[in-house]
Order: C-alpha cells, then sequence, then structure tokens
C-alpha cells in the first residue's frame, strides 16, 4: 500500500512540474523575443539613415529658431514709456540709443521711425513698415526647412517599405512561402514607414509652433508702430 501510494503521488505531481517547466520556458522565450528599440531601428535599413539625417536637421533648426525668436521677442513693458518720453522731450539721440540697447525686432522698427523723426509722416511709415518686413524676414529664416522636413520624411518611410516588400517578395518568388519569415520581414520593413510619419509629423509641430510666436511678434510690431505713428502725429499738430 505504500508503494501504491507513492507511486500515485508521483504520477499526480508529474504533470505539475511539466506545467511549471513548460511556463518558465514560455516566459523566458518571451522575455527574448521583446522588442527593442535600437534593433527594431536598425532593421529598418538603409534608408534610416536619411531619415536619421533629417531628424538631426529638425532638432537643430527648431532650437536655433526658438532661441532666436525668443531673443527677438523679449522687450521691455516700459520701452515705449522711454521713447514717448525722449522724443516729446526733443531728445532724439537718447531715443536711438535706446532703441539700440534693446537690441530686439521691434525695437530696431522703432528706431527707424525715430530717426525719420521730421519728414512726412508718410515716409515714416513707409520706412517703419519696410524694416518689419525685414525683421519678420530674419525670424522666418530656415523656417522652409521645417516644412520641408514635414514634407520629405514620410515619402522616404514610405519608400523604404515599398523597397523592402519588393526584396521580401522577391525572396518568396525564389526561396518558398514561409509565414514566419514573411510576418517578421513586414513588421521590419514598416519601421521606415512609422519613424518617417514621426519624423513629418514633429517638423509639422514645430513649424505651426514657431510660426505662431512669430505672429504673435508681428502683431506686437504692428501695435507699437500704430501707437508711435498717432504719438508723432499728434506732435506734429
Amino acid at each position: 500500500m505504500a508503494l501504491l501510494t507513492i507511486l500515485l503521488q508521483a504520477a499526480t505531481s508529474a504533470p505539475a512540474v511539466a506545467d511549471t517547466t513548460n511556463l518558465a520556458a514560455m516566459e523566458q522565450d518571451a522575455s527574448t523575443q521583446q522588442l527593442r528599440l535600437f534593433d527594431l531601428l536598425m532593421s529598418g535599413g538603409s534608408l534610416m539613415i536619411p531619415l536619421l539625417i533629417c531628424s538631426i536637421i529638425l532638432v537643430y533648426v527648431f532650437v536655433e529658431r526658438f532661441l532666436a525668436i525668443r531673443k527677438a521677442t523679449v522687450t521691455d513693458p516700459s520701452f515705449m514709456g522711454r521713447i514717448k518720453d525722449q522724443v516729446e522731450g526733443g531728445n532724439i539721440p537718447a531715443a536711438i540709443s535706446a532703441c539700440k540697447s534693446s537690441n530686439n525686432a521691434l525695437s530696431r522698427v522703432i528706431e527707424k521711425g525715430v530717426s525719420r523723426i521730421g519728414k512726412p509722416i508718410e515716409q515714416i511709415e513707409k520706412s517703419m513698415e519696410n524694416t518689419g518686413k525685414l525683421e519678420v524676414y530674419k525670424l522666418e529664416k530656415n523656417l522652409s526647412i521645417l516644412t520641408t522636413i514635414a514634407g520629405i520624411a514620410p515619402m522616404l518611410g514610405f519608400l523604404g517599405t515599398i523597397a523592402g516588400m519588393i526584396i521580401l517578395f522577391f525572396n518568396v518568388q525564389h526561396q518558398g512561402f514561409d509565414i514566419n519569415s514573411i510576418a517578421g520581414g513586414i513588421y521590419t520593413k514598416m519601421v521606415t514607414s512609422a519613424t518617417g510619419l514621426i519624423i513629418g509629423l514633429l517638423a509639422y509641430v514645430g513649424y505651426t509652433y514657431l510660426n505662431a510666436q512669430i505672429n504673435k511678434q508681428v502683431n506686437r510690431i504692428e501695435s507699437a508702430s500704430v501707437e508711435f505713428l498717432d504719438f508723432v502725429q499728434d506732435i506734429k499738430q
């Protein structure tokens, strides 16, 4: 009886041990099959190189333009008040010096108007308008690069996927059909499409944000210019 009991216990415990072993093996296989970002990107092929270059240019242009726009939009709230006081007191050189010391887009437009005081109001307005256009052009410098990246990055991604699919079906034709290799080839070749879309989306968002900041600065310049011209016209009257 004792021997029979031992045999029964061994028989019932064997499946549990086998299940535990199989579960451990499955967990180990799952851990080894987890996607790693670097390996996934490397599987995208040679077209990942231009996409990498696009991403580097995207980061550089966005940071450079962000800092430049931020520097150009920093203004002293009391700037226009000081300029009005100096112009009203007839101290034109001091007003010009104050504009130069501020060194931003708004101050350069006002400086042009101050330097034209004494001439007809139409000439002052035209000079300030031309200077404003130049300042906006400086702010918009290199923004077209972001729109270009937003357009070509997804196209490069799709091109990489199409090229990969062509190679994949060529191998199927000459080496036979294997569902595992085909599934693996498809998801790795779609990496370029996903990467291109992400880069294009980031470039578009970056362009939209910077363009919005420029529009805010243009509105500030236009508002300050109208205020300055009204002030000069009141002095002449």
